[in-house]
């Protein structure tokens, strides 16, 4: 267990047995923070950087009522960069916390390096399902979501809507197979396609000559960031929409919306957050991140946001930054956050609602989501079971 210590040396002086006391080590917090800053990828690194920043904004620089500093560093989507990053924040920066991750594959490769050395981990998006089941550690909290989640969401409204066929389509990786995983957990119907491409693709007209030789009802799209951008651009200009009806999750987002404006109208997803949800704290961070960034911020920026917002409340609730302190305060739920207060799973993944949500137009000319329909109530992951600490 990682510990404070607070160096106090008691020096007998040579007359009268007087005691000194050296001063207490510097008690700000740390907190190193990987997102992806650079290429392609960097567009959703930079939103989440920003949430962090106004997180710290509306904490006054503080977190538990403790200084604190965010060290933020670039893992380039590369898992051996993230290797060094992790290293590096854990022996030389001596963070208490490290957070962040966009992609399955990179935490994956820190989350052995990060638990193992007694550091809390703190994930602001990937949830692969290696490690929310028997891969599971105490020393690991997510504040998104398990992959399988939200697909889950999207699988059960096209099944309850009868939904004839569909083709599925994801990035080969960690990510992009649980996410087909969890829609395939709650569809039934006849699954006329499935396709990994390439992670980072940015051509997807071989893909969409496939698909529409197979002539679904329905297609189900899993391309995060920029790949989604060029995806849905394409998807459009093939005239697909007259083919099949076009789903997707972590494809359709405050990352893509602002290059896909209008054109994406209409395009159905699932989310655990959105823009409009009603409480107190979901209003004042995407009011005062529309005026600070000109712009929705996406569920990125959100999870990071609450990546903060729960490290704050950790320490204040602990009143420590120590590993399992602020653990055990995370594990016993009641977090605030922009989706409201959260109960987590006995694998620390939250328990949360999953929402089913539509591109629409708000009355400035931007493009959003409004929620449709709650497809799924305080719904925890598949894998909590398999979880022992």
């Amino acid at each position: 267990m990682k510990r404070i210590f607070v160096a106090i040396l008691v020096v007998a002086a040579l007359a009268g047995g007087a005691a000194f006391l050296l001063p207490a080590k510097n008690n700000k917090v740390k907190i190193g923070y990987m997102t992806t800053l650079s290429g392609g990828a960097g567009i959703i690194g930079k939103q989440m950087q920003n949430a962090v920043n106004l997180a710290m904004e509306h904490t006054n620089g503080k977190l538990g009522g403790k200084d604190a500093e965010v060290i933020f560093v670039d893992d380039q989507r590369k898992p051996d960069v993230a290797k060094q990053l992790a290293n590096r924040l854990i022996k030389s920066d001596k963070v208490d916390v490290v957070a962040g991750v966009i992609w399955s594959n990179l935490l994956m490769a820190i989350h052995k390096p990060v638990t193992r050395s007694e550091t809390l981990l703190i994930s602001s998006n990937a949830g692969p399902s290696p490690i929310a089941g028997e891969g599971c550690h105490k020393n690991f909290v997510s504040m998104s979501w398990q992959n399988d989640q939200t697909p889950e969401g999207m699988g059960k409204h096209m099944q309850d809507n009868g939904v004839s066929s569909v083709y599925l389509m994801a990035p080969n990786y960690q990510a992009g197979k649980d996410m087909l995983s969890g829609f395939k957990r709650h569809y039934t119907g006849d699954i006329v396609g499935e396709v990994y491409t390439k992670l980072g693709q940015t051509d997807f007209q071989a893909e969409l000559s496939a698909l529409r030789a197979a002539k679904p009802a329905a297609t189900f799209v899993f391309q995060p960031g920029g790949m989604g951008i060029n995806f849905v651009k394409q998807w459009n200009q093939a005239g697909m929409n007259d083919l099949s009806k076009l789903y997707t999750v972590f494809t359709v987002d405050g990352v893509s919306l602002p290059a896909l404006k209008d054109t994406a109208v209409g395009v159905i997803a699932t989310q655990t957050w959105s823009p409009d949800l009603d409480n107190a704290m979901n209003k004042k961070f995407v009011s005062d991140y529309k005026v600070k960034h000109g712009g929705y911020p996406s569920f990125y920026a959100a999870q990071a946001y609450d990546t903060i917002m729960a490290i704050d409340y950790a320490i204040a609730k602990s009143g420590s930054t120590d590993t399992e302190a602020m653990r055990a305060a995370l594990a016993g739920g009641g977090i605030p956050t922009t989706r409201g207060t959260l109960q987590m799973n006995t694998n620390q993944f939250p328990i949360q609602n999953v929402y089913l949500r539509e591109v629409v137009m708000d009355s400035d000319g931007l493009a959003t989501t409004k929620i449709i329909d709650t497809v799924f109530k305080d719904h925890g992951d598949a894998y909590a079971k398999d979880c022992k600490f």
